[in-house]
């Protein structure tokens, strides 16, 4: 690619470009994947033990800022970033944190962890569609298959819910939105990720993130009570399911892709529906458990080997 198309490539937010491996997952995208999906599988149960104490603004500002301040401490993340490439920095810090992570802690006073969890497995088919429209290919048919069982999944999840009256269907609206959020700021992501490294990309964008939720963080102070539970579970949150996590997703999508990568989504419900119910002892119907069964179904075609024909168009 040439110089100028190059640079306006950059200047174009709602672009993206293919993962650096189109093969099948290797042990190393692997590791990264299930320690993604342990990692935010958790922090629905973080977030409801945090939510007994501290407002949801309060859980939201203090993991960003914590994630932020962490990683500032390596060297590594003050690499320089073109200022061509800032507008997109904004709106992944917008999309993929300031927005999601302020409706989750909301969403849960409306409805369960495990069910928070079992939903975010959304994000696969919001990317899946967003990346197809900018990359103007499809996915391969065995990805395909697993979007179409994830679907399916979510639905079972979902409808339990749903037919719930009031709150519950707010509850689940919200994180509707989150993953739209979450699915486009992986598109866009990628080519960011390829071109720095994930740690001074994620280092700037919960910095900037940090400044954009602090005005809700700040006015969730006073009705915020101090416990020890509670700051153990939101520093948690924040080192390890901000910081790191964030970090390891980074380099995941520039490898595989935002597609393949964000079917990490879909390992989340397994383990948020696991502590819901062994440590909050919450109720899951038994179509959601199944639904839970074909989304994992659909993150393993999804690490299948890539179309070729579709990255040389």
């Amino acid at each position: 690619m040439s110089e100028p198309q190059g640079v306006q490539g950059r200047a174009r937010i709602l672009s993206t470009s293919h993962g650096a491996n189109p093969h099948a997952f290797t042990p190393s995208d692997w590791a990264r994947f299930l320690s993604i999906g342990a990692i935010w599988g958790s922090s629905f149960l973080l977030i409801a033990e945090a939510l007994t104490s501290f407002e949801p603004g309060l859980i939201t500002w203090a993991r960003v800022t914590l994630g932020a301040a962490v990683l500032w401490l390596f060297p590594g993340a003050r690499a320089k970033v073109a200022r061509v490439d800032l507008p997109r920095l904004v709106a992944i810090s917008v999309l993929w944190v300031a927005i999601p992570f302020t409706l989750f802690p909301l969403a849960q006073q409306h409805v369960s962890s495990a069910v928070a969890g079992m939903l975010n497995g959304g994000v696969p088919l919001v990317a899946a569609t967003i990346g197809a429209l900018m990359l103007r290919a499809l996915p391969g048919r065995k990805q395909l298959v697993g979007l179409a069982l994830g679907f399916t999944g979510i639905a079972m999840i979902s409808l339990p819910e749903l037919g719930h009256a009031g709150s519950g269907a707010l509850g689940v609206a919200m994180i509707v939105v989150a993953d739209l959020c979450y699915g486009l700021a992986m598109v866009i992501a990628t080519p960011l990720h390829q071109r720095y490294g994930a740690l001074p990309v994620t280092a700037r964008m919960l910095g900037l993130a940090a400044v954009l939720t602090a005005p809700f963080g700040l006015a969730s102070v006073g009705g915020s009570s101090l416990t020890w539970t509670a700051v153990a579970a939101t520093a948690t949150l924040g080192i390890l399911g901000t910081g790191l996590a964030f970090v390891i997703m980074g380099s995941l999508v520039a490898s595989v892709g935002s597609t393949r990568g964000s079917f990490v989504t879909y390992l989340i419900p397994v383990v948020a529906t696991i502590l819901g119910i062994v440590v909050l002892n919450e109720d899951v119907a038994l179509a959601a458990i199944a639904g839970v069964a074909l989304v994992i179904a659909g993150a393993a075609l999804a690490s299948r080997r890539e179309r070729v024909a579709d990255r040389t168009g």
